[in-house]
């Protein structure tokens, strides 16, 4: 008789850093990657109800690239749950503001639309330039190819 094995919250191996490097990276196959590694996809533990994944710090938010006419068409959505509450951010303004918001907004879009999406996203750090406080943790350079 055989029986499956389901791992449990206690079984989730240490986490490791990842440090990606966004300049000059299109941010979709950015933000791809990034869950990847957020959700533990890329373990062979990985199981779709545990958060088993690994951090994630992103440096050089600031000069990640928008393909065709995304930067000046594409618009960021936020409703306040009021009446006349949906507040409309161009991204070329985003991106001049606050960078760092498009890569989150972009990968958590990417993750699971459950509980643990929250989790899973505080361990992602972003960053506007190459300067981040996370060397203590020795983050491993992962290549986007």
């Amino acid at each position: 008789m055989k029986s499956t094995y389901f791992p449990h919250k206690k079984d989730v191996p240490s986490r490791q850093w990842h440090l990606i490097d966004a300049q000059g990276q299109v941010l979709g196959r950015l933000a791809t990657r990034a869950a990847t590694l957020l959700r533990g996809k890329n373990k062979p533990t990985f199981t779709p109800y545990l958060d088993d994944g690994d951090f994630v710090v992103v440096i050089n938010a600031a000069q990640v690239k928008l393909t065709g006419n995304k930067l000046t068409q594409k618009t960021a959505y936020s409703h306040s749950m009021y009446p006349g509450g949906l507040k409309l951010v161009p991204y070329s303004r985003l991106m001049a503001e606050n960078p760092e918001r498009v890569i989150e907004k972009a990968v958590s879009s990417m993750l699971t639309k459950s509980k643990l999406r929250a989790q899973m996203l505080t361990r992602l750090k972003v960053y506007r330039d190459a300067i981040h406080p996370h060397t203590a943790q020795q983050p491993q350079a992962y290549a986007l190819v």
